[in-house]
């Protein structure tokens, strides 16, 4: 407990001494977090490659999973420069912190503003992408938070050394370099979560065990998602290169992420008009499907290439399955209604999407779908902080307050309540009240985006 107490308590230190600093100050220490990292690029690469050495062994000897090891490679395709994009969008964002969001006149001279602020310290816990580190600790540093932060075992020396790159970079700045730190094993995560004193935000990032597991082990807030179970449903009025491209690139673009399409639902009615498309395009991408009577009679009635191999009879519990490859469930429905009525029960609430050129079946599906996301002729991949403009996320949350989707900014903020008598002998309580000779408060709209003091 001792020394992950010391790293709690100088991340609070940190933290507090960071309230007194411009805005500048931060947009100094993310510039020089990229030119760190710019700086140091061939031996991150490296220990990220030994990572993946190991990794491999690992999935070799059955005791991690291929789909893990795929979000460990920070030199698949343009994953780095993707990592150092995000750091310069998210410098170039609005300063979520100082923002005046209500504003009353309770009397005269009696002012009260409603401003957003940081969270204080998170404690973000995450699996596999190494990436994950410059993301959080960008997102953190823009919004005021300091951050403990901790990889998965598997990405262990790329984690460690881009943490310590991001440590080297803030040393050079006014910012404490204790703002972000690491820590490296469970025991460690065991100590911080009991530290509710010093840590005021858990986020988890990875599988449902671990998502469960802290919730169950901690008194301080959990902010994540445990699945990603998401659902394309096609309804009856879908045209099918709408549909096909809408449900190929939900389940093939990353089968891996979590805003992956898992289950894909079928109006009854399109099983002998659309299905069979769809369905050879996926085999086509090697997809597995596992599918319900209905879906599955039709192929047999005409097998297309890879039926024997790619398509199976499924599961009740298939569609409760995070499958994170090439295999996707499928269910027949009768009506939109019960569509929405599969997804409520059975998503995890994450991101949902219906294929329809009906603009009220739509409507009805959006509003009916309890989930963070509900999209319309659109792929569940876009379910994504830097696609939704955030610059980059700090995770997915599937809870229903405070944030919700994928958080960047916004969602690391809270607010406080600045109340100010401008009155010589200032306000007090007792002149307000329904009697005689008592006052009435005024609520009346202010207009400030920050405060004018």
């Amino acid at each position: 407990m001792g020394d992950t107490e010391s790293i709690a308590r100088a991340a609070k230190l940190a933290f507090e001494a960071s309230q007194l600093l411009p805005a500048s100050e931060r947009a100094n220490a993310l510039r020089a977090i990229t030119r760190e990292l710019q700086a140091n690029k061939a031996q991150i690469l490296e220990a990220n490659r030994k990572d993946m050495e190991e990794a491999q062994k690992e999935v070799a000897a059955g005791r991690l999973s291929a789909s893990l090891v795929s979000r460990l490679d920070l030199g698949r395709g343009d994953k780095w420069n993707a990592m150092l994009q995000g750091v310069s969008d998210v410098s170039d964002l609005e300063d979520p912190t100082g923002r005046i969001t209500y504003a009353k006149e309770l009397d005269d001279g009696l002012e009260l503003y409603r401003m957003t602020c940081p969270i204080g310290v998170l404690l973000v816990i995450f699996e596999a992408r190494p990436e994950v580190v410059v993301n959080i600790a960008t997102l953190a540093i823009k919004s005021g938070n300091a951050a403990i932060l901790k990889g998965g075992k598997e990405s262990k020396n790329t984690a460690a050394l881009l943490s310590a790159v991001i440590q080297r970079a803030l040393a050079s700045t006014s910012l404490p370099e204790t703002y972000i730190q690491a820590v490296h094993t469970r025991e460690d995560v065991s100590s911080l979560l009991s530290l509710d004193q010093y840590i005021d935000l858990v986020i988890p990032r990875g599988s449902n065990a671990l998502v469960r597991n802290i919730q169950n082990n901690t008194r301080i807030p959990v902010m994540g998602h445990a699945d990603g179970l998401c659902n394309v449903f096609v309804d009856e009025s879908a045209k099918l290169d709408t549909a096909v491209r809408v449900v190929l690139d939900s389940k093939i673009n990353y089968p891996a992420a979590c805003n992956a399409a898992e289950t894909l639902l079928l109006h009854e009615s399109v099983l002998p008009t659309l299905w069979p498309s769809i369905a050879n395009s996926l085999l086509d991408a090697n997809v597995k499907l596992l599918c319900d009577t209905p879906s599955l009679s039709v192929l047999q009635q005409t097998p297309p290439q890879k039926f024997e191999s790619h398509v199976r009879p499924s599961k009740a519990d298939d569609y409760s399955t995070e499958h994170l490859s090439l295999t996707l469930s499928v269910l027949t429905v009768p009506s939109l209604s019960d569509a929405i009525k599969h997804i409520n029960s059975h998503s995890s609430h994450h991101t949902d999407a219906i294929v329809t050129e009906s603009e009220p079946h739509a409507s009805m599906f959006i509003r009916g779908v309890d989930s963070a996301g509900a999209f319309w002729n659109a792929s569940t991949r876009f379910a994504d902080g830097f696609r939704y403009g955030f610059g980059t996320e700090v995770g997915i949350s599937t809870g229903r307050i405070h944030a919700r989707g994928p958080v960047g900014l916004e969602g690391l903020v809270s607010y406080k309540y600045v109340l100010r008598s401008k009155s010589d002998t200032g306000h007090i309580v007792d002149e307000f009240g329904s009697g005689e000779g008592k006052k009435r408060f005024k609520h009346t709209e202010i207009k400030a985006d920050s405060l004018p003091f």
